[in-house]
């Protein structure tokens, strides 16, 4: 009796092996075969996704075979294995085991999200909803509704996210990405900031940015910012209006064509700094690391006006004679080509005409 039982034992043990080795051999295979890939793909891992669900997935789309081996395999060897959201690249030659790998690594693929110094903050909105892999959340919201929604309902806008090329993963909303954009601009300003040089005529770090926002738009070539900035600086010490032209167009919004008029410049507006003395109420673009440092830490000299050369660079001048024999000399015989700054995309360069 009891060797009976020893061979009943024996023989379930044997089968029980079988039957593992067999379990362990299809699972072995089913992650070793090649996936049905005939060029580059993504595959889109949305949040509550299981691995599960998405073997069924591919299987039912002619991917792979076997996925009840491949959830098997899954659910006994990575059950506390988290699957990260996003999209994951599938190539062809790919096998079963290639995708566990990248699923165990949290290989998701990373796409980029530029905002362009300079921009205003309808072309930022505009970009963020032109980014099919951003989650779109804004559409429809009011600049102001945006601002609440980023937890600073009090705060204009404008100037105040930074420039940057952003990574993300598929899902990520424009909101967060804005986020991140208003983070980085506070941290580079206060870090700006509390490096500046002494007796500027800044009542706090939003007047510097303000600032920053005009050099922005009217440096043409980079190493003039110290330059431009110590322009401003001492028009505004001097009492003097800073007759900058993109704050006038900035003013304008939409309605701008391309062409200043005379009666653009003596229209008053907030924006205007033609006929409105001091800063405009706001930044009119966003800004880089380096026109912040510019605003913050100005070149010394004594011209007080610039003009466009028409190659990107700018003539400066001491006094109002000199300017007007530069205007004469660069703008009123303007060459072919004749350009105030190098040309951003897709905008047009500002002519002041009657």
């Amino acid at each position: 009796m009891i060797r009976k039982l020893i061979v009943v034992l024996l023989a379930a043990a044997l089968l029980a092996a079988m039957g593992l080795g067999y379990a362990s051999w299809k699972q072995r295979s089913a992650l070793g075969q090649a996936m049905a890939i005939d060029e580059p793909q993504f595959l889109e891992v949305r949040s509550g996704d299981t691995p599960s669900g998405l073997f069924r997935r591919l299987e039912a789309e002619g991917t792979l075979e076997d996925s009840f081996w491949l959830r098997l395999y899954w659910r006994l060897n990575l059950p506390s294995q988290t699957l990260h959201s996003g999209e994951y690249r599938l190539t062809p030659g790919m096998r079963v085991a290639d995708l566990v790998g990248l699923w165990q690594r949290g290989e998701v693929v990373q796409h980029t999200f530029t905002l362009v110094e300079g921009w205003n903050f309808r072309q930022v909105r505009a970009a963020l909803a032109g980014q099919p892999k951003l989650e779109q959340t804004l559409a429809g919201l009011s600049d102001e509704d945006v601002m609440a929604r980023l937890g600073q309902p009090d705060l204009h806008p404008e100037g105040r996210f930074f420039p940057d090329t952003y990574a993300f993963t598929r899902g990520l909303s424009d909101l967060e990405l804005l986020r991140r954009a208003f983070v980085r601009l506070e941290a580079v300003l206060s870090d700006e900031w509390e490096k500046r040089s002494e007796g500027l005529p800044y009542k706090n770090p939003y007047e510097a940015l303000i600032m920053a926002s005009i050099i922005e738009k009217e440096t043409g070539v980079p190493h003039e910012r110290g330059q431009i900035a110590g322009v401003f600086i001492r028009r505004l010490e001097k009492g003097m209006l800073l007759q900058t032209d993109p704050t006038v167009i900035y003013g304008l919004g939409e309605s701008y064509a391309g062409r200043i008029t005379r009666t653009h410049l003596r229209t008053p507006t907030p924006y205007n700094t033609y006929t409105t003395a001091g800063l405009p109420p706001t930044p009119i673009a966003m800004v880089g690391r380096e026109a912040i440092h510019a605003a913050l830490h100005p070149e010394e000299g004594t011209s007080l006006f610039f003009v466009a050369r028409g190659d990107g660079s700018h003539q400066f001048s001491d006094t109002l004679d000199e300017h007007n024999r530069a205007v004469r000399a660069y703008q009123l015989n303007r060459r072919a080509d004749y350009r105030s700054s190098p040309p951003p995309q897709s905008s047009v360069s500002p002519e002041v005409v009657e």
